[in-house]
């Protein structure tokens, strides 16, 4: 429509300039779609095609100039960031271990989705609202801050993609490096773009409702879901840990997270807690044959409903005993969970999978348009502020860096210490528990207050 639009627009007995052609176009492109276009400052013209998101016409009478080849307004994400993005989240995956906070993330972000309302984004759903305060402050989402800011600076590199498009793909790609299935995902979200567009508290499954079936069923059937997709959906608990100090469930450490990878700490419904396999429904299964359950691995409320609930225990066996079916109910489960409440631009959305670059290099050489060099925009103030005010201890993933000792750091105006000086405050930062390796156990300055004032009290008792 908006090529016909454009093309319309065009004098037809005349010749103008391209220049002046381009302009016309992107004026009337930018009428036709003033939602995407506005959130990509302006229209782009690209000379690679990108799945559905941009078409290609040709415009122009019989004069001189050639053919004029013009891009639709841009969809809600540029396929080729998507990708880019992709591997940097895998190589994020590699080095903090973040695969299950990815994985909520995008779960929580979709999964406020209401389909008894109708708007957008009223309806909730996957739109990106969880980068803001007031919905990252919802207690069911405690701790996502650290997936938040794992994932930001991605988003700064790749500004061309939204944050509902950002989250899903990084829920997927965790699933899929931790030896999951690959899930059908199709991209193109649009984000939200106020803190007042986030879904009101509440949406999200609790971990220990007085029912936890009926609580299942009330969360999940307002979403769409049914039975196979909710237990499906629970076996994603293979991947992750509780911890105390975030949900209120399991202990602070056990045998299985005491050492890490990543973050030590909290307790696992798996053994292997970053491996993606259906070892979830096999240790659920076994515990009704157990003298005690197993100490060391967690089992919560709306976990073991999944085998006392006769409808829910159909798809546990079956699901503990065939690896294979699990993978493929799951991925068909996760990826209709992530569409959730999303608005598509382009409407239907595209696939990373079907977007190729297979444009004739001689066409792409006489009527492509030039193409404008993506600058990077920084955060947006509620995404900045969010991370800038979390709290010192909010670190999924690899574990705190210690500050290197700087003996400037603790001289008056910060000039610069002779070599003896420096190695005598070295020697009582050490003395004190520090030192360059790790970050030192007490204030350093407080003990130095304290010990002055010890002397100065001493002091005063002998003269007197």
């Amino acid at each position: 429509m908006a090529e016909r639009l454009a093309a319309s627009l065009l004098p037809a007995a005349a010749s103008p300039s391209p220049s002046a052609r381009r302009a016309t176009v992107a004026a009337a492109a930018a009428a036709s779609f003033p939602s995407s276009c506005s959130a990509r400052a302006g229209l782009r013209l690209r000379s690679s095609r990108s799945g559905s998101a941009r078409r290609f016409f040709k415009a122009g009478g019989s004069g001189g100039g050639g053919a004029l080849r013009v891009v639709r307004c841009m969809a809600a994400s540029d396929a080729a960031q998507l990708k880019g993005a992709r591997e940097d989240i895998k190589e994020l995956l590699k080095t903090t271990y973040c695969h299950p906070i990815m994985v909520r993330l995008g779960w929580h972000d979709s999964g406020t989705y209401d389909k008894n309302i109708e708007e957008w984004p009223q309806r909730g759903g996957a739109d990106g609202s969880l980068r803001f305060e007031p919905e990252l402050k919802h207690g069911a989402n405690a701790g996502l801050i650290n997936a938040l800011k794992l994932i930001q600076p991605i988003k700064d590199k790749y500004p061309g993609i939204s944050y509902a498009d950002l989250f899903q793909l990084a829920s997927a790609t965790a699933i899929e490096e931790a030896g999951g299935p690959k899930i059908p995902m199709k991209y193109g979200r649009v984000d939200v773009t106020e803190p007042e567009q986030c879904p009101p508290e509440g949406r999200l499954p609790d971990a220990g409702p007085r029912d936890p079936a009926g609580h299942l069923r009330e969360v999940f059937y307002r979403m769409g879901l049914d039975d196979k997709e909710i237990v499906a959906l629970s076996g994603a608990h293979t991947l992750g840990r509780a911890r105390p100090d975030r949900s209120g469930w399991g202990k602070p450490e056990t045998k299985y997270t005491k050492d890490g990878p990543g973050e030590p700490g909290g307790q696992s419904w798996t053994v292997e807690w970053l491996k993606f396999d259906n070892s979830y429904f096999k240790f659920l299964s076994q515990i009704p044959l157990k003298d005690q359950k197993e100490q060391d691995l967690l089992v919560l409320p709306t976990d073991a409903a999944l085998f006392e609930d006769t409808s829910f225990k159909v798809y546990a066996e079956k699901y503990a005993e065939d690896q294979e079916a699990f993978f493929k109910d799951y991925a068909e489960a996760h990826a209709k969970l992530s569409d959730l409440g999303a608005k598509f631009d382009p409407p239907e959305g595209f696939s990373l999978d079907d977007v190729t670059s297979d444009e004739p290099a001689d066409e792409k050489k006489q009527e492509a348009a030039p193409t404008p060099e993506p600058v990077a925009a920084p955060a947006p103030e509620p995404v900045a502020a969010a991370v800038a005010t979390a709290t010192a201890d909010d670190n999924n993933g690899a574990a705190p860096q210690p500050e290197p000792f700087s003996a400037a750091k603790y001289s008056y105006g910060k000039r610069e210490l002779s070599d003896s000086m420096k190695q005598k405050i070295r020697a009582e930062y050490e003395g004190f528990g520090g030192s360059p390796d790790k970050p030192m156990q007490s204030n350093y300055f407080l003990n130095i207050m304290i010990l002055i004032a010890g002397l100065a009290f001493l002091t005063s008792l002998v003269g007197n």
